[in-house]
Order: structure tokens, then C-alpha cells, then sequence
């Protein structure tokens, strides 16, 4: 009888030993291994009394980043939206008024802004996509709730203050080839060009 797949393998069965038959050394060899983790360093934190340590580029709770001005880089273009393995992401676009533009960077802006974080895989897709530098991962933790609808996270969470000190540095999220190609004014994509009256 020909064999159906080419992997089939040849079962031989062979008489076990007497020192097999009795289980005996295997069950020692076995007490062995599980005595030897009595002496190893245990690997349990005892949380909150201490915590783990993070990478410096760990992925935590996302923010909406503001320009040195303290306006809003996200321009609502759903480039993020579209990324987002997970389908995440939710955006309402909106035109910006004349006063605003110490408000919004540009004429569009994101008039609601949400991440379903039960949703969201935080594989950072949404910060790559980002053409404005509008969206980041940061160091933070997202916090537990009782509530489902309190892990929407809308403007009011996601968007940094517009003081100096409470902002969020998010330069460690940046690779070196980044931060070099941004040294390079002949390549800064993500400016705000004054029109010229």
C-alpha cells in the first residue's frame, strides 16, 4: 500500500526497559527539575508595591500632540483611521473659523476625535501613518474601569495641555533617522506656511 503524503514516518515499537517500566527515574528526574526552581529568583512583582520596569518606546495610552504655539497638528485627514488593524480610531472633520487659528493648525480640523481602546492592539500603525505628527504612543497606562463606554477615549482625554509643563515628550518614540531627517529644512514636511497677503 502506497503512502498518501511523502512525511509519513515509520513507527517502530520497541520493548521498554525494566528501569523504564517502573517509572522510577523519570519520576526522580522530574522532582529534580521541579526542586531546583525552589532556589531560582522568583519572577512575581509584588504589585503596586513595586512595578516593572518599561521600555523607554513601550506603547501606553495614545496623545493628540499640539505645535509649539499650543495649536492642534491633527487636521483630520483619517490617515490613521485607515491604518488601524483594529478599526479603532473614529474622527468627525470640521472646518476651522476665522479667530481659531490659535486653536487648529489648519483649515481642517478633527471636531471629535475617538480611540475604542478596548479595541486598540497598540501596535503603532496609527503613529507611522500620522503625516502631521499628530498622534503618539506614550509611557502612560491606560487606566482599569468598571464601565465598557468609559474606555471610549474622546478630545478631552487623548489631547495635551497647552501649558509648556504639561505637555508629553514623545521625542524617545522617535527613531535616530527620524530626528536626523528633521534636522534637514529642505525636507520639514510639517510646517505651516503663512499666506502671503
Amino acid at each position: 500500500m502506497l503512502p498518501l503524503t511523502n512525511r509519513s514516518k515509520v513507527v517502530v515499537k520497541k520493548e521498554m526497559s525494566l528501569s523504564e517500566k517502573i517509572y522510577l527515574p523519570a519520576i526522580i528526574s522530574g522532582m529534580m527539575i521541579t526542586f531546583s526552581h525552589f532556589f531560582k529568583k522568583k519572577p512575581t512583582i509584588q504589585y503596586p508595591e513595586q512595578t516593572r520596569e518599561f521600555s523607554a518606546i513601550w506603547r501606553g495610552q495614545h496623545v493628540l500632540k499640539r505645535d509649539e504655539i499650543g495649536a492642534e497638528r491633527c487636521t483630520s485627514c483619517g490617515l490613521c483611521a485607515v491604518a488601524c488593524p483594529a478599526e479603532a480610531i473614529t474622527m468627525t472633520s470640521a472646518e476651522r473659523k476665522p479667530g481659531e487659528e490659535h486653536l487648529y493648525r489648519e483649515e481642517k480640523y478633527a471636531a471629535t476625535y475617538e480611540i475604542n481602546m478596548l479595541r486598540c492592539i497598540f501596535c503603532g500603525d496609527c503613529e507611522d501613518a500620522c503625516p502631521k505628527e499628530a498622534i503618539f504612543l506614550t509611557d502612560r497606562k491606560v487606566d482599569s474601569e468598571y464601565n465598557r463606554g468609559l474606555f471610549t477615549y474622546g478630545k478631552d482625554i487623548l489631547v495635551e495641555g497647552i501649558e509648556k509643563e504639561k505637555r508629553i515628550d514623545v521625542t524617545k518614540r522617535q527613531t535616530p533617522e527620524v530626528l536626523e531627517f528633521k534636522k534637514h529644512k529642505e525636507f520639514d514636511h510639517n510646517v505651516v506656511f503663512e499666506k502671503k497677503k
